[in-house]
């Protein structure tokens, strides 16, 4: 019997998929309550751990999204297992409101995101997301879609790359690793993740006692960049509000302090608690629509240490709940509405 394989890498997809454990499983499950009549939306399919696990409580529907194409065509036996329940759809879940009504559902009672790379894409040498194993510089989630990584550090400007890795990344030394970035590809191309980690190191040299690798930030920096996460997050956000029945919930996973700030600020903000105007302003003159969310964790679930001794992914996941209200969604051009990028970063798309 032959054992279906990605086949970028030749690992094989079921392999894949157990190694894949998804992160504060109990509480999204607790917080979005799937029953037989549910929709929800899986906005970031990976290896279909989520959604899996709603569809085994007893939700109705599910609606999985993923832009990764290697993810979708290995979550073919999932919807074979759960026939006539589960639609997974080739799509980036900016657009999660457009997919769900494409597929039929006009309203959603849960949107579920888990924010970031997936460990799917992590373990695969070929996608270029890790240096732990050495393979080319790409990190695009869309597969072949749009600029690699290797094209940015090889054809940025170098006080680009440096915003990137400063903003993006938070690396207090990134002008440092963007000059030397320039000078070595003066030499010849950076190609591969290993090329990029060793200069890296280089410049940073290790600390003494520290496990983290000197080019986490830079290769964080980067895959953000590639492609588009923060944007595509609160593009996300809003899509959310937009596709959510009164009483609806939105659970949103992340990994980083730039993804959490944004959920933070957008739910913050939809549940209205901006902070109070200048106290130079008259009184009254300030006026913010009717909220939208209802904050249901005022601070973020957090993962066990037992959870986190079997998934040290777990470590640094972040939960936020909220619970759709009755009022209208926000202008999507609303001010309290999340910023696409940290400042100083311009898309190259936008160019």
């Amino acid at each position: 019997m032959m054992t279906e394989r990605d086949s970028r890498t030749g690992v094989g997809v079921a392999e894949v998929r157990r190694r894949h454990i998804p992160v504060l499983l109990s509480q999204v499950l607790a917080a979005i309550e799937p029953v037989a009549r549910a929709t929800i939306i899986d906005g970031t399919f990976g290896a279909g751990g989520y959604t899996r696990a709603v569809l085994e409580a007893g939700a109705g529907r599910v609606i999985a999204i993923d832009r990764d194409p290697n993810a979708v065509a290995a979550g073919q036996q999932l919807i074979a297992e759960f026939s006539g329940r589960l639609d997974l759809i080739h799509a980036r879940f900016g657009a999660l409101d457009e997919v769900a009504r494409h597929a039929g559902a006009d309203a959603a009672d849960a949107v579920v995101l888990d924010i970031g790379v997936s460990s799917m894409q992590l373990d695969e040498p070929g996608r270029g997301f890790s240096f732990q194993h050495d393979g080319p510089l790409d990190m695009r989630m869309s597969s072949d879609e749009g600029l690699s990584a290797a094209d940015v550090v090889n054809s940025e400007r170098e006080e680009d790359i440096a915003d990137i890795l400063f903003h993006l990344g938070e690396e207090r030394r990134s002008r440092a690793i963007a000059r030397a970035i320039v000078a070595a590809r003066e030499e010849r191309p950076l190609t591969t993740t290993r090329e990029l980690a060793d200069l890296v190191g280089r410049v940073l040299g290790r600390r003494p006692g520290h496990d983290i690798h000197p080019a986490t930030r830079t290769f964080q920096a980067l895959r953000i960049y590639v492609n588009d996460e923060l944007g595509e997050l609160a593009r996300a956000l809003q899509a959310a509000e937009r596709i959510l029945k009164p009483s609806g919930r939105l659970a949103v996973v992340s990994f980083h302090s730039l993804e959490d700030r944004i959920v933070k600020q957008f739910l913050t903000a939809r549940a209205g608690r901006t902070p109070a105007g200048s106290r130079h302003l008259p009184a009254g003159k300030i006026e913010s629509p009717t909220p939208s969310f209802r904050i249901v964790n005022q601070r973020p679930f957090t993962s066990s240490q037992e959870e986190i001794a079997a998934n040290p992914r777990a470590r640094s996941a972040r939960l936020r709940v909220a619970e759709r209200t009755e009022a209208p969604g926000w202008p999507p051009e609303d001010p309290a509405a999340p910023g696409a990028r940290q400042p100083g970063v311009q898309s190259h798309r936008a160019r």
